[in-house]
């Protein structure tokens, strides 16, 4: 089983010292993987539902909180560590421009030897993306055109790409990754998310939620799958490990790994106690980096 550390970009990784003491303790802990959180502006008094709490709302209803920049805090973590992978988790792709966003992945996953993850989603804060000037309602086609779009640079060859939303004609885009392209998983807890995962991703994480809300996710995931003619296993499973209480936690974990889930998410935790945390799953799971 992978372990990864979610939403590291808050908190105590916010600051340069947390960041530094974060990234370098769950390298040295054993942990698989970083993942950032993003969002450009979180515009005051919001009416959008946020869909992971059920007050509808994040981080208990707070909307002043530092959320530094993903893709800069995975390179500042990048440069203070040698193994651990560095995740998105998730960045918001339609938000952002894919020629751009290629680029910065590129030289990121080239500067740290072939460790970038992109998790990537369709966003859920409408008030977010009407601040940005981009439209909301058709953010799903234009993840969706944004993912063929890197993936058709991150080849280096002249790539020309024409759908809805990306138009270039032989356009160069180097570095290329160090490993030829890199992994995408597509973030998200609908079944449209669940479908998109099955036709684009490398993976798929649905975040939190029940082992029935999972269920369903990877159920419909699987249905769409058989139904393009993929193999679901190719598509690796992602979940987030949710409990305070170490045996409960190892009990979905032991849960999730039933169901297929590769990769455990876990929330950061400060100094020993990061340490201690990875010392016991060490002796209920086989921990992959």
């Amino acid at each position: 089983m992978k372990f990864g550390l979610m939403f590291v970009n808050t908190g105590m990784g916010s600051t340069p010292a947390g960041a530094r003491e974060l990234a370098t303790n769950a390298e040295a802990a054993g942990f698989e993987s970083l993942w950032t959180v993003e969002h450009v502006v979180v515009p005051s008094g919001y009416e959008s539902k946020y869909p992971y709490d059920k007050s509808g709302k994040m981080a208990g209803g707070m909307e002043e909180f530092d959320l530094p920049d993903p893709l800069i805090w995975l390179t500042f973590a990048g440069a203070v560590t040698e193994r651990i992978k560095l995740g998105t988790g998730i960045l918001i792709l339609p938000q952002r421009n894919p020629l751009v966003v290629a680029k910065e992945l590129a030289t990121l996953d080239v500067l740290t030897v072939g460790r970038v993850i992109l998790g990537t989603g369709v966003g859920w804060l409408q008030e977010e993306f009407d601040a940005l000037g981009v439209p909301f309602a058709d953010r799903g086609r234009r993840h969706d055109d944004y993912v063929e779009a890197l993936r058709a640079l991150w080849k280096g060859d002249k790539a020309s790409v024409h759908n809805t939303y990306a138009n270039f004609d032989r356009c160069i885009s180097r570095p290329v990754p160090a490993n030829g392209s890199i992994p995408i998983v597509i973030g998200g807890h609908t079944t449209r998310a669940a479908q998109r995962a099955a036709r684009l991703g490398d993976g798929f994480f649905p975040g939190s939620g029940s082992l029935d809300e999972l269920q369903t996710a990877f159920d419909a995931m699987r249905a769409e799958c058989a139904a393009i003619g993929r193999d679901p296993a190719d598509v690796e499973l992602t979940a987030g490990g949710g409990g305070r209480d170490f045996d409960e936690l190892c009990t979905r974990v032991e849960q999730l790994q039933a169901m297929g889930v590769r990769r455990v998410m876990l929330p950061p935790q400060p100094g020993e106690r990061l340490l201690q945390m990875a010392e016991g799953l060490k002796t209920r799971f086989d921990l992959e980096s």
